[in-house]
This record gives structure tokens, sequence and C-alpha cells, in this order.
């Protein structure tokens, strides 16, 4: 069945003015090539859609029931070049965006928020996961861009760009009560010695890194006890009494009961967070992202 948009006016205008007279008037066009043109589609449909006598025209059962489908796929087609429009201009489409937690409590909350109200009619597709994942899913084309710790990997650097847009200090997340003097910057070396709970290193290269080195900073090797990919694990195994953790400094928005977040003594290698996306990515609705990110 090839149906034209064409047919479908010249039915829905004859349709409301149950008159072929009127009807090629309203389409400025002469009656005959519109009874022709009905009759067309009344063939390719299989059935009639008007009953036609001298007085007067009216709708069939068939036409009464193609009236308000015909209307709405017009009105779909009118819609179809402001569409191609907005999604040109990024302004309609989907966006796929995965994030490591850090990011959960530091930009991601602020960065939706700008992006959906200046972006109104983007889908957001949102994924949490670790950057290792990410750069994969990136790489494989099943993601726009990712929220991510560096460094990332030279075969990744070949084919991603990268922007830096947070650095931290790592903070110490602790049982409640082990910690001494109320408030104050911890030395790890006051501490009574409990298992680290930390991130797979594959995970989190970097970050597992600049953990360990304030253990050996201090002339500590820490006792690793669990291992968890995602900070919520790790806090909530801290908040079971099951160790401690060095987590980023905007996790400690993050609350528990029976955790304690304190500040290190002395400087903690800065951990940072970024956004990483594909080179060759010529997505319009990506374009607009970077662009808000850029101003922000």
């Amino acid at each position: 069945m090839n149906l034209e948009l064409r047919q479908l006016r010249y039915f829905v205008a004859v349709a409301e003015e149950l008159h072929f007279g009127r009807a090629a008037a309203r389409l400025h066009m002469t009656q005959p090539p519109l009874s022709q043109t009905i009759a067309a589609l009344e063939e390719t449909l299989g059935a009639p859609l008007f009953l036609r006598n001298r007085r007067q025209v009216e709708l069939t059962g068939a036409g009464s029931a193609l009236l308000p489908e015909a209307r709405r796929l017009l009105e779909g087609a009118a819609g179809l070049g402001a569409l191609v429009r907005r999604a040109a201009a990024g302004e309609a489409g989907r966006l796929a965006l995965s994030f490591v937690t850090p990011a959960d409590y530091s930009v991601l909350p602020s960065l939706l928020r700008d992006y959906s109200a200046a972006y109104p009619n983007v889908q957001l597709v949102l994924q949490e996961a670790t950057t290792d994942v990410q750069v994969d899913d990136l790489l494989h084309e099943r993601i726009d861009c990712g929220l991510v710790i560096p460094p990332l990997s030279e075969k990744a650097q070949v084919h991603l760009d990268y922007a830096k847009l947070l650095e931290e200090p790592l903070v110490l997340c602790a049982p409640a009560g082990v910690l001494p003097d109320a408030g104050k910057p911890v030395d790890l070396n006051t501490l009574r010695r409990l298992p680290l709970i930390i991130f797979p290193r594959k995970s989190a290269p970097s970050l597992y890194d600049a953990i360990l080195s304030c253990f050996h900073e201090a002339g500590l090797s820490p006792e690793i006890g669990q291992e968890a990919i995602q900070m919520q694990t790790i806090v909530s195994l801290v908040s079971a009494g099951m160790g401690l953790a060095l987590v980023p400094q905007s996790v400690s928005n993050l609350r528990r009961p029976g955790v304690e977040y304190r500040a290190l003594a002395g400087p903690t290698p800065p951990v940072e967070l970024g956004l990483a996306w594909r080179r060759d990515n010529a997505s319009p609705v990506l374009r607009g992202f970077l662009e808000l990110l850029r101003k922000t």
C-alpha cells in the first residue's frame, strides 16, 4: 500500500467540507483532479470513503474511521521540519552519559540540572560505571560521553578527547567512634590498624595508587580487607565496621549512620575528574552538551 500525504490532505478537506466544490476551492484546485485523487485513494484502501449523490456528500464508516488517523498523520508530518531543525541544532535527540560514583556527589547534579534546563527536549540516558567500563563503551560507541577518573590509556587517547572538570583531595572515611580528636585532621599513624576498603585497581588505577601512596608516605602498608567498585558500597562497608577507606572529598556528601569523614593531616594526592568523549562523534546533541560545559 502506497499512501501519499497529498491524498490524505485532500481527503481531510472533503471530509470537513462534505462538498467537493468547496474542498477544491479550499485547496486552490479544480474539482476533477480532486475527485480523481479521492477515487485513487479509495481504490488503494479497498473501501469507499464517501457516499455521493446529487444533494450531499457523507462519510462512510470507513471514512469516519480514517479521518482522525489522517489528521494525526498530517499533524505529525507538519512537525517533522521543526523536529529535524531541533535535532540538527542539538535541541532534540538522545544523549547517553555514564559517570563514576564520585561525580554523583560533585559535578553531576548541577550539570544535569543546567543541561536539562537548556535542552528540555533531549532524552538523557544515564548509567553509573567505572572508568574502565566507560572507556570500552566509548571506544565501541555505546555511549556519547563519560565522567571518568583519568588517566586514560594510550589506546584510548588515540580516539578520545578529555576535559578536566574537578580536582579534590582524599579524605578519611572511618567507622564512627574510632577517630581521635573530634573534628581535627587525622594522621594515619595515629589510627588503630583497620583493614582498608578500596576500589579494584583495574577499575580506577590512579585513585587506587593515590590511596596507597598516602599510606606509604606515612610508612604504612595497609591490609586490603575488601574491594568494591561503587562508593556507596565502600561507605556501607565502613559503616558496618569492616574497615576504613580513603575517598574523594565529594563523597563525604554521602551520609551513612555509623560513618565519620575527616580530613587527613598533611598534603594528599589530588583526585581528578573529567569528561571523555569520542573525537569523531559528530552528534549535534553531544556538541550542545560540550558547549554548555565550556560555558559553565
